[in-house]
This record gives C-alpha cells, structure tokens and sequence, in this order.
C-alpha cells in the first residue's frame, strides 16, 4: 500500500511527535543511554520552543506511561481550579461563560510538575540533561514553522496594544516569526538556566527534580506567575480582568500517578485517562460498535462511527467531570451500549442524546444548545483547540483562526516514545499558547486557559469548581495484546482527538498488517474526518447537529451517501483531518515502529 513515508522499523527506540526538533531532541536522549521517559522530557520541553503557539510550560498534560513489565499508569498534568474561581466569582463579573483568553481562564499550571515527577520516579537522567535541548533552542533561536508566524500575525493588534510583554519575544521589531530566520525566547532560556543554577546544592539527581519542583511552587517562578495573574488583562470578553490564581494554588497542587480507566474489544485492551478528560470517550465508541462492523472505509462504517461518537460525546457532556461521581461502570456496560447501539437509525441524527445510566436523569448546562446550521459563530473548518485570541472587536471573539483554504492554525502537541527495554510513554502537551495569555516578562511564557472548559452552572459534572480538574479535552492513549503494551498512540484537536484517534486504531488493527507489524503510516494516512454535533469545549461552546467534515481524498460515492443520509457535509482540503503521532511494539519479536502525521508537514518519526 502507497504510503507518504514509510512505517519506521528497528529495535533500538522509536520517538514519534508534531515537530521534528522534538522528536530528534528526544532521540538524541535515547541515544545517550535514555529511557523513553527520559526521552519524552526532553522533547516536551523542546515542543515548549517550537511550538509556542500549541503549548508551554504553565500549561497542562496527561502522561500514560507503560513500563516494561509493568502496569500502565496516568500522570495527571492537569491542574485544579484556584480556591478563588468561584462560579459566584465569575458571575459577579456579569459572565455567562469563562473567558478563552485571560488570567480568569487559567487552572493551576500542570505541565511542568508533571513531567518532573515522571523524571524524577522513572527517569535516569539529569535535569540539566533533559533541558539541555530546549534551553539551546529558546537561547540561541531556531528556524520556526510557518503557522508560528501566521499565528502571530493573527494576535499583532492585540500584542502591540494589549500584551505588549508577547510582542517582545514575538514581535521583535515589530516583525513576525518568518521560516529562515531565526526565533529566539531570551527570557525562557534565562528561566531554565536560573532554574538549573538554583538546585545543584540540593543533592542527587531526585532532590534536585525535587528542588526544582519548589521553585516553580513557591520560588521565583511561582512568584512570578501570581503576579501576572493578577495584573488587570484584556480577555476576549473585551474587558480586562485580574485572574484568581494565588500562591498558595501553587504551592498546594502536585501533579499526580491514577489508574487508567480501560476497555476489552476485539482482543486489545485500550487504556485512557479518567473522565476529567475526554479519553472515556475513545472506550465507549468502541462499546458502542457492533459484533460485525460494515466494510472498512464504507458509507455504512462512516455512518456508523460518525453516529456512534454523537452518542459518546452526548454522555461526556452529560456525565464527565471533576465535580460529581460519573458512572463510567455503566456508561461502558454490555446492556447500556446495547440499548444505545439501538438508537443509531440509517439517518444522520441532529440530536442531543445523553444517556441515562443506572437510571440516572441527564443535565445539559443552558448553553449546551442547538445553534442553527449556518450559525456564524461556527466554522467547521476552524474546529479543534482554539489559538487564536483575537482582538475583542473580533467578530468572533475566542474561535480559531482559519486560513483561506480552510486549514486551522493548529491545536496542541503530542509525543510516543519507546525504548530498547520495552518502556512505553504517550503524552499530550497543550496550554500556555502564546495567544492564550501574555507572557510573563521574567520568564518568556504565558499562562494557560483551561478553565474555559468549565460551565458557570451549578450543579453539572463540569461546573467550575475550586480544587477540581476543568474537563480536559486532552486524550493519549495506550493499546495492549494480552495485557502487554503493544501502541501508544494520540493526536492534537481538541474535540476531535478522541474521533481521530478511533478511526486510527481501527485502521491499524483491523487492517492487514505491513512488514510483519502494525501498518502504522497507513492508518495515519488514511481519509480521516469529524463531526461537531456536540457543544465544543472551548469558548464560545458552540456546536454544528449534523456536521461532518471530510478530507476531499475521501471516495465521492462515500459523501454522496452521506448526505443522502442526511448528514451535513463539508468537504475539506486533502490533508486537513487530525495530527496522529504513534509508536509500537511487537512483544513477540521485540520489534519496534513508528509513524508520523503528514498533515501539517512537520510531525515526524525517528528511530532505528
């Protein structure tokens, strides 16, 4: 089968991510005798520099990681809503909705810690061995990908009249980030230099993760990080507003190790993180399929995915959060995917249709609403995690930035990683984007905005809640064979991730295999799509009944009986529908592979 690249096969270590810098920089660690979480560090802090406009460090990640002989673990990098985000707060400044923008948006910062306890309980190496590459390229620049600049240019307004501290690293002179030249962040390599310089005197390698762990709690960054919070801010509310978070939000949170929550089909055991993220949703469209799936690719199987997610997505809204119990034992139940699977018709559904497990009455926030098919507010080609903060007098204020051929300016990162011993790691960086708050002058990054997640209802199981996790769209995902991992595997976009990431698994193992293993690149390759029949995540909360949106590659006679099905469909560009990275391998022969997205011309796979 034709492929853009081939699937990668070898047996040393297999890095796969959305930027070739990172996953060359993660490389480079395996190279020097790392470990895959030694690895995944190093390229999550590279992914900071070069793709400012997806991710940083004040932002969040989920991290499972499966160690060789090992049972697979969460690290939850999300963080809590500070002890003042109150929906009364919020309320009281006249808001219905979290801004997407702003200091009132940000959770407590959750990547940073997250990849430090992952270093310091599973990694061999230093701090200043897995910082080496990204203080590198944040101090002596590196060649930036197109959307970086395109990015920029879409929030110039904003910066040169708003948040000037971004304008200095992203405007110098009052000129964009351009391929070809090169882009520096004096201020963040400072930050880690400092960092470094502050911990040596604390002991071995774990008390100086240790050491640096308290200086981003309650040191110079901590400190810092309060004080931009609390500086008045234009939000895309149009107003200016001073965030709520304190230090002692900051001192008090500690990312933290959780179960997976997992799922048995089909002779593979998926495994997710919990539902203060969307992964429960990947778990039940699998649930929801039927003993005999229809011809792969088909009409009849697009249908059936597109319906099924309709039906998992209405139960995220419904039932995942931080702020109640959810019944994840019944909502991935025999006898209620049966009752659910009964509810796909052979038309396109334009309903919102949250289950009822073990009885319980669904509750939608007031927002969760049917806007018309032409709402303006909704572009389904601008789909996935927002980056672009316009300017409030914006149109749209909050919704991503859409290019003239339709392609979004990208959402989020993410990164696979497997060793020679068998360890496996899969992660999803996002938040802190440099158009989500302005940097913080003394440290080159900004905050994230992932309390816009939250609804200002009482009483729902994602309400705003002081110390709970706002829902994350944030979703990696590892596979097993006989409870061995085999793939480790995810993707950028936001709502979509979890779509994505269903009609990739599919392709990969339920088509025929290439070299013997996992036909990774091809699974990637594939036409991929999504539909928006759900109330989107992020700010301004909008949805689309009865879209999907397609790669144009897609076969004619597949959107022509979609539409017959009464399916809203939008054709999009060739190469327009996810960011998958994955890596795997064969337990049998020990065999390792990767593959990487084309999508984007900038996700890569290395290995050997």
């Amino acid at each position: 089968m034709f492929t853009t690249r081939p699937t990668l096969q070898g047996t040393f270590g297999m890095v796969s991510s959305t930027h070739w810098l990172a996953s060359q920089s993660a490389m480079a660690v395996l190279e020097d005798g790392g470990t895959a979480y030694d690895a995944a560090v190093a390229g999550a802090f590279v992914l900071h520099v070069v793709e400012p406009h997806l991710n940083g460090p004040a932002g969040e990640v989920p991290i499972l990681l499966a160690p060789a002989g090992g049972e697979v673990r969460v690290l939850c990098g999300q963080g809590v809503a500070p002890a003042g985000a109150t929906i009364a707060h919020y309320r009281g400044l006249g808001l219905d909705l979290v801004p997407g923008t702003g200091p009132l948006a940000a959770a407590v910062p959750g990547a940073f810690d997250a990849w430090m306890l992952l270093l310091r309980d599973h990694g061999t190496k230093s701090l200043a061995d897995v910082l080496t590459y990204a203080i590198g390229y944040a101090e002596h620049g590196h060649a930036p990908v197109e959307r970086v600049g395109e990015t920029v240019e879409s929030v110039r307004e904003l910066f040169e009249t708003e948040w000037t501290s971004s304008a200095e690293v992203y405007l110098p002179g009052g000129t964009a980030p351009s391929p070809g030249r090169l882009l520096r962040n004096p201020a963040l390599a400072a930050t880690w230099k400092r960092l470094l310089a502050e911990v040596p005197g604390a002991g071995d390698r774990v008390a100086q993760i240790e050491a640096a762990r308290q200086v981003w709690r309650s040191g110079f960054i901590a400190e810092a990080l309060v004080r931009q919070a609390r500086r008045p801010t234009m939000d895309n509310s149009g107003e200016r507003h001073s965030g709520t978070l304190t230090a002692d939000d900051l001192a008090g949170w500690s990312a933290a190790y959780e179960a997976p929550v997992t799922y048995d089909w089909n002779g593979w055991t998926v495994c997710k993180a919990g539902p203060w993220s969307q992964g429960p949703v990947l778990l039940q469209q699998l649930a929801l399929l039927p003993p005999e799936l229809p011809r792969y690719g088909s009409a009849d199987y697009v249908h059936l995915l597109i319906e099924g997610c309709k039906l998992a997505m209405a139960d995220r809204e419904a039932w995942y959060g931080d702020a109640a119990e959810v019944p994840l034992d019944e909502l991935l139940s025999d006898a209620y995917n049966a009752e659910r699977r009964a509810l796909v018709g052979d038309k396109a559904s334009y309903e919102l249709r949250p289950g009822a497990p073990g009885g319980r009455v669904p509750r939608l926030s007031r927002h969760a609403r049917m806007p018309a098919v032409g709402d303006p507010g909704f572009d389904p080609m601008g789909v996935g995690e927002p980056t672009v903060a316009k300017h409030p007098t914006s149109a749209v204020p909050g919704e991503p930035d859409v290019t003239a051929d339709g392609a979004t300016r990208g959402d989020t990162c993410h990164i696979d990683v497997v060793d020679r011993w068998g360890n496996m790691v899969a992660a999803t960086p996002s938040g802190g984007w440099l158009q989500s708050n302005p940097v913080v002058p003394e440290l080159g990054f900004p905050l994230g905005t992932r309390l816009q997640m939250s609804w200002l209802d009482e009483g729902l199981p994602n309400s705003l809640t002081p110390g709970r996790r706002p829902r994350t769209t944030l979703t990696p995902s590892i596979a097993l064979r006989d409870g061995v991992p085999v793939l480790a595997f995810g993707t950028p976009g936001g709502d979509q991730q979890d779509q994505w990431q269903l009609h990739f698994f599919l392709a990969a193992t339920l088509r025929p295999a290439v070299r013997g293993g996992l036909d990774l690149q091809g699974a990637i390759d594939a036409p991929n799509w999504h539909n928006d029949s759900f109330p989107g995540s992020f700010h301004p909360r909008g949805m689309r009944p009865g879209s999907v949106t397609v790669e144009s590659r897609t076969d004619p006679g597949v959107i022509e009986e979609l539409r017959r099905r009464g399916h809203e469909v939008t054709v999009g560009e060739a190469w327009s529908e996810g960011r998958l990275c994955a890596v795997a391998r064969d337990p049998e022969t020990g065999v390792l592979s990767a593959a990487a997205n084309p999508r984007g011309m900038q996700g890569y796979a290395v290995g050997r």
